[in-house]
């Protein structure tokens, strides 16, 4: 009763009108089925009276055709009846497969959107994919083929041998003497089978999992001339994978094998002990007949045990997977109460600490900041000080391990994850766009945004050159992850998407470091007044850009060391200062190139 499958039971019972007419429908087609070696013996029956009456050992062709007759037209119409039975019966029940894998599969991707960071760090994409995939199929073909099988396969056996009893209780029990071992055997590889299906997914994961790391990567790559060795990695991934099929497959041919020779034992009975109960005058030779056609209906179930066991073990495995998924919570989670009042773009940060499991010391720690509305604050800090982990507070992809976080003097927790990312808008520094036009990606979030907007946001962006020079303008399909595009190209064309939104808050996270510092300067000239009234933050690594910043925050070793105006903290002589004055050094070095970025990490570092 603990088996996985059981889970499945919501996904059927949702369906239960076509569900019990499909049933109904196999359960009268088994029944029609049933009737067929009726006739038979009725026919034979009949001809071996009219023999034994004739007194001459044979009977003359008409009286054939009135002994005949009957059993051949109900024969037929059996047949028709239980075709057209059929037919309805499988679409029914294949419906519901079908139906089952829609919704399950929606669950998934509903899922897997509310899903946090440290989720998507224990799950590879390409093992999401391949359990959306190719495990949803599995159950699908389960409750489809499997299931409708099983039901074929239990009617058949049931209506079988309740005509087999009605006709002679004495042969019916000697037929079902080998049944015992057959259950024994059956239920002995069930178990294996199951543990190699698990197997046979996992290395399906693997192998989707390397697969799509290699194409995502596929350019360094080709860059670094490692084609041969990563093809040498696949070729062992995909022998592992290789393996344990046939495994799978050696015991699931084991299982079939073992069935029809076992079946066979039944056959063998009815032969000898048939025969033996004829000759003595205990059934008649219609009787033997049909016993020998309800012996194929109920050993046609026996026969087909070894392919349904792989089916349904099978389907188990690829079901105890899909509800790994479905059982692991969301990190963050809306509160019941959960609310949300119109933000001004007032923050507070009141003694946040923040440390992720798998480390054994604070990533942030007692961080107190006071943001007022429509205030423009830059974050700098060392690698690692902590910069990204406290924006990834500020829209509740991380939940503090102690302090509260305040907008507009409410807590954040009492807002809706959806509204409130709504409102609290976040530009990555890894941009990330979608395989379709430019001006599609840069109104991902409301398709129906005018070309005014789209231009407007593009041009604050300084994208409105890169426009112009493609043929299509905003029609320009970007392809993959927008590979037409610079690396620059692709920060402006996010940030575009970001200020067309107009969000209260607005997060830059070092969304400028493709961009040179010409472009990045016109940006941030023009940001201030694009966003009056509205609060801005940036994370950046350099000074070029906290400059223009009503205020400063410089986080070192996860906490706070410095704040104030870019005047201020030069005056101050810190650490700011004299990141400044390396930055400066670099620049000078490289000022003979044409717009040289100046965001290597090593600057400041050695700051």
């Amino acid at each position: 009763m603990n088996s996985p499958l059981f889970r499945l039971l919501p996904y059927i019972q949702q369906h239960a009108l076509p569900f019990w007419s499909g049933m109904v429908g196999l359960l009268s087609a088994r029944i029609l089925e049933a009737i067929i070696p009726l006739m038979i013996k009725q026919g034979v029956d009949n001809i071996a009276s009219g023999v034994e009456q004739s007194g001459s050992g044979q009977i003359d062709f008409d009286q054939a055709m009135e002994a005949l007759v009957f059993p051949c037209v109900a024969i037929i119409v059996c047949v028709i009846a239980q075709m057209i039975v059929t037919i309805f019966s499988r679409i029914m029940i294949r419906r519901i497969g079908m139906t089952a894998a829609y919704d399950l599969r929606n669950r998934i991707y509903d899922h897997l959107q509310k899903q946090g960071p440290g989720f998507f760090a224990r799950y590879s994409i390409g093992d999401l994919m391949a359990r959306a995939i190719n495990d949803i199929a599995l159950v699908r073909m389960t409750i489809a083929g499997a299931t409708r099988m099983t039901l074929v396969l239990i009617f058949t056996a049931v209506v079988g041998l309740t005509f087999m009893f009605n006709l002679s209780v004495e042969l019916t029990l000697m037929v079902l003497l080998p049944m015992p071992i057959i259950s024994i055997v059956a239920r002995r590889y069930s178990a294996r089978i199951y543990d190699l299906s698990q197997l046979v997914q996992e290395g399906f994961s693997e192998l989707s999992t390397f697969v799509q790391e290699n194409l995502n990567g596929i350019r360094t790559v080709q860059a670094m001339v490692q084609e041969q060795q990563e093809v040498n990695r696949f070729e062992a991934v995909n022998q592992r994978f290789a393996d344990y099929n046939l495994n799978l497959f050696t015991n699931t041919s084991l299982l079939g094998a073992y069935m029809p020779i076992l079946a066979s034992l039944s056959t063998l009975i009815i032969i000898g002990y048939g025969s033996h109960l004829v000759t003595s005058g205990s059934i008649t030779l219609g009787t033997f007949v049909a016993f020998f056609s309800y012996l194929g209906m109920l050993l046609w179930p026996v026969r087909e045990v070894g392919s349904l066991v792989t089916q349904w073990q099978r389907g188990a495995s690829a079901t105890q997977r899909l509800f790994e998924i479905l059982d692991t919570e969301p990190e963050i989670q809306d509160q019941p109460s959960a609310w949300f009042p119109q933000l001004s773009g007032h923050i507070s940060f009141h003694d946040i600490y923040y440390q992720y499991e798998d480390k054994d010391k604070y990533a942030l720690k007692n961080i107190n900041i006071e943001i007022e509305a429509g205030e423009m604050i830059a974050i700098l800090g060392r690698v690692g000080s902590g910069k990204s982990t406290l924006l990834r507070l500020l829209v509740r992809l991380l939940e503090p391990t102690r302090g509260e976080i305040l907008l507009n003097g409410h807590p954040i927790n009492h807002f809706p994850l959806a509204t409130l990312r709504e409102q609290v808008c976040m530009v990555l520094q890894d941009p990330f766009l979608f395989a379709d036009s430019l001006g599609d990606n840069i109104a991902y979030d409301n398709p129906n945004r005018t070309a005014d907007e789209i231009w407007n946001s593009a041009q604050a962006a300084a994208l409105t050159e890169t426009i112009e020079k493609f043929p299509e303008g905003l029609g320009t399909i970007l392809g993959e992850r927008g590979v037409t595009l610079s690396g620059g190209q692709k920060q402006r064309t996010v940030l575009a998407r970001g200020l067309i939104r107009e969000a209260p808050i607005l997060i830059l996270d070092d969304c400028f470091s493709a961009v040179d510092t010409e472009t990045e300067e016109h940006i941030l000239s023009g940001l201030k007044a694009l966003r009056d009234k509205m609060t801005t933050l940036i994370v950046s690594h350099r000074v070029s850009t906290a400059r223009h910043a009503d205020r400063i925050i410089v986080l070192d070793e996860s906490e706070i060391v410095e704040t104030g105006t870019h005047a201020e903290l030069l005056a101050a002589n810190g650490f700011y200062a004299e990141l400044e004055r390396a930055q400066s050094r670099y620049g000078r070095m490289t000022s003979h190139l044409d717009h040289a970025p100046v965001t290597q990490a090593e600057v400041l570092d050695d700051a």
